[in-house]
């Protein structure tokens, strides 16, 4: 005949119902290992150590800011700037203009492009102004343009070297 298993703890010795054997070494049965292992299978080291990563990020942004700086000094100040100082509206068709002009270095020739508009802030009149070469690096320019109906207001949209 077959023996039954013990159905109910009261049914089992004391060798039956004590705690499992723990392995040599006082172990987790492995767990903490297969999971450290499982782990780093599915996470693995980077390709690129991180001191690699962090250097070429700190090099990335000293170039960037180099540049940054490098490009704020060389367009802080151009060659040849200009304003208009003065403005008279002669007529309906024609304004006179007063430009001061300066120059980095006055022995180079200009020109500069000056805009006169209406009302409604439509250019009526444009015109390149040449300005010759001299000793002095602040230059006025006095200027008469035609314009195609009455201009309100006159303004310098840019100067570059000749």
């Amino acid at each position: 005949m077959l023996s039954r298993a013990p159905e109910t703890p009261a049914e089992r010795s004391p060798a039956e119902t004590a705690a499992p054997a723990r392995p040599p070494g006082g172990g987790h049965h492995g767990a903490v290992t297969d999971a450290a292992d499982r782990l780093a299978r599915r996470y693995p080291p980077p390709r690129v150590p991180r001191a690699v990563v962090v250097a070429l990020v700190a090099a990335g942004t000293a170039l960037g800011l180099g540049w940054l700086v490098w490009a704020a000094l060389a367009h802080a100040t151009p060659a040849v700037t200009a304003q208009v100082s003065a403005f008279e509206i002669v007529s309906d068709t024609a304004i006179k203009v007063t430009m001061t002009v300066q120059r980095a270095d006055p022995s180079q020739a200009a020109s500069c492009r000056v805009i006169a508009q209406s009302t409604d802030f439509q250019p009526v009149a444009e015109q390149e102004i040449a300005v010759p070469a001299s000793t002095v690096p602040l230059a006025d320019l006095h200027v008469e343009l035609t314009t195609l109906r009455r201009a309100t207001s006159a303004s310098v949209s840019g100067c570059r070297l000749s």
